[in-house]
């Protein structure tokens, strides 16, 4: 009776042990859920500030969501631009007045991640504008960088 006793107990032992891991599994899950969704939610503002940006041709605030830095990559119908400042040059060039840069629309068709902290996004633009409606496609990659989710490469054409 003793012996039986204890493996009584030894086995409910492991079910608690193994009850416990699997909670701690499932929970886990769930923040990666969580933090997925977080991660998807600030992306999707920082594209939302973008088309305000420029649908008012305030380009340095539409530049705003990507890195500040020369690794910045943008490619275009003119190729490869590299560098934050050379982008929004190009952006000034392309589009130099509102009826230029008109009302900017994104669609979204998919955010998916890449690794910790760093996201691609590809989707359609909208260009709504006097001078003639301008429409494509994207994808651009995201990576938080001090805690600030910032484009690091764009590939767009229409």
């Amino acid at each position: 009776m003793k012996y039986i006793l204890i493996i009584v107990a030894a086995l409910s032992l492991n079910s608690c042990i193994n009850v416990g891991v699997s909670s701690q599994g499932s929970s886990n899950k769930n923040k990666t859920v969580i933090s997925t969704n977080d991660d998807k939610a600030a992306i999707l503002k920082v594209m939302k500030d973008q088309e305000i940006a420029w649908s008012n041709n305030d380009l340095e605030g539409f530049m705003q969501g990507y890195i500040k830095s020369d690794s910045l990559k943008f490619y275009g119908k003119s190729g490869l631009t590299k560098g934050w400042q050379a982008t929004l040059d190009n952006y000034k060039k392309g589009y130099p007045t509102k009826e230029h840069s008109g009302t900017l629309t994104f669609k979204v068709n998919d955010i998916s991640p890449i690794e910790t902290n760093s996201y691609w996004v590809m989707g359609e633009y909208f260009l709504s504008r006097k001078v003639g409606d301008a429409n494509g496609v994207f994808m651009i990659i995201f990576k938080k960088i001090d805690d600030e989710w910032k484009i690091v490469a764009d590939m767009s054409c229409g």
